[in-house]
């Protein structure tokens, strides 16, 4: 039997439910088989205000298999921490979890993620697009049941910006006030990005490095320090752009999804979502170009009921378990199926991630080294910020970025 200890992330109680499924039998009667599965999502996802969604499709699950007498063990974690409890210890981790694609490297390197054959791998692969399942696939094998793409867009206040305003920042900038994170390393690097550079070449190859450097670099870096000096642009951090779109300090942010409701409540009929817009570098229009990649259901390799286990992740991620997480949660899915319906595909949030993921976004690379690239990039929007990084340090301030990128990360 597989070891079941306490997962560190499993500080709440656990909520048991058991489901017997169709039929008279119970338990092991009826020549129903006893299966047992944990699984982790986020609190949001099992939460009375999201409609108990988590707990409401595995009990859809176990009427679809009357086969199985079936235990749910729910456990909470969310897509960016569970990688790391699942590659410590996978014996006590769940069997079926929520995860971000960029640490799917995290988990296969500990032997802790199943791979997807057969007719899952076909029936995945048909109903979402390449991109998506690009971003789970590492050396040919897909690791996940894709359920939402995950990138940013912008948020802006349709009575301060028309249009034609929002197709360009520097525009943006002369009407009204835009906040941006720019000490956040997931955000700054879409001004890079959008000039040039590029990260272990299409973002899978660590012997191709991080080219963050040279004068398309040094040239970003200055308009950054401009950026940040102009009186209409706000850093935003800990919530204060939202709290500016409230009080009408600030007229335009970037987020993603999660924030579209809070924007909702700030700005009313007068929210508006678009892709990103270009910036005007030495004359040119240049695009901003966003981290983009997904959110998927994994399997634990070390589970006991591994066909059980991978049939609820494929459900999980199935149109009708996405329908209901954006209808009850605003979790924008990547079903192609779905997002041909017109009351999905003509939703301005679903139209505003699609487009930045398909047209204004790379694949955010999840090769094991770009953990050595988020904290130079921190540390340069900070210098900027504080005045450390001027123009006449910005060469060797963006080289020493570079540097550190291509090294330790220091």
């Amino acid at each position: 039997m597989k070891k079941r200890g306490l997962a560190v992330l499993l500080t709440a109680a656990l909520a048991v439910s058991m489901f017997a499924g169709c039929g008279s039998g119970s338990g092991s009667g009826g020549g129903k088989e006893n299966i047992r599965l944990m699984v982790w999502s986020p609190s949001e996802d099992q939460s009375k205000d999201s409609g108990e969604w988590l707990q409401t499709m595995c009990e859809k699950f176990a009427d679809e298999h009357p086969e199985w007498d079936i235990t749910f063990v729910y456990g909470v974690a969310d897509e960016a921490s569970a990688a790391g409890q699942v590659a410590q210890d996978a014996e006590a981790s769940a069997d079926v979890f929520m995860y971000a694609n960029d640490t799917l490297t995290t988990m296969t390197d500990a032997n802790a993620l199943a791979k997807f054959g057969g007719k899952y791998r076909e029936e995945i692969e048909s109903t979402n697009s390449e991109e998506v399942i690009a971003s789970l696939t590492k050396d040919g094998e897909l690791y996940g049941v894709p359920f939402t793409t995950n990138t940013w867009f912008m948020y802006y206040d349709k009575s301060v910006f028309s249009e034609e305003d929002i197709k360009n920042l520097d525009t943006m900038l002369e009407k009204g006030v835009v906040s941006f994170p720019l000490t956040n390393s997931w955000y700054l690097p879409a001004f890079y990005i959008g000039n040039g550079c590029t990260l272990f070449g299409d973002g899978t190859d660590e012997s191709k490095g991080v080219d963050f450097g040279g004068d398309k670099a040094v040239e970003v870096t200055n308009y950054l320090i401009d950026l940040e000096k102009n009186p209409n642009f706000r850093i935003d951090a800990d919530g204060s752009g939202i709290a500016g779109l409230r009080d009408g300090s600030i007229s335009a942010i970037f987020s993603g999804s999660w924030d579209a409701n809070a924007v909702k409540e700030a700005l009313g009929d007068n929210m508006g979502i678009a892709a990103l817009p270009t910036f005007t570098l030495n004359g040119e229009e240049k695009q901003m170009m966003a981290y983009a990649g997904s959110k998927a259901i994994g399997v634990n390799p070390n589970c006991d009921d591994m066909v059980a286990a991978v049939e609820l992740a494929v459900y999980l991620g199935s149109a009708e378990a996405q329908r209901a997480h954006y209808e009850l949660r605003n979790v924008i899915p990547c079903n192609t199926e779905l997002l041909e319906e017109e009351a999905i595909s003509g939703d301005p949030l679903v139209m505003a991630q699609n487009n930045t993921f398909n047209y204004t976004s790379i694949l955010q690379p999840f090769v094991s080294k770009m953990n050595n690239c988020w904290t130079p990039v921190e540390n340069m929007g900070k210098g900027i910020r504080n005045g450390s990084v001027t123009h006449d340090n910005a060469a060797e301030q963006t080289e020493s970025m570079n540097e550190a990128m291509n090294s330790g990360g220091i």
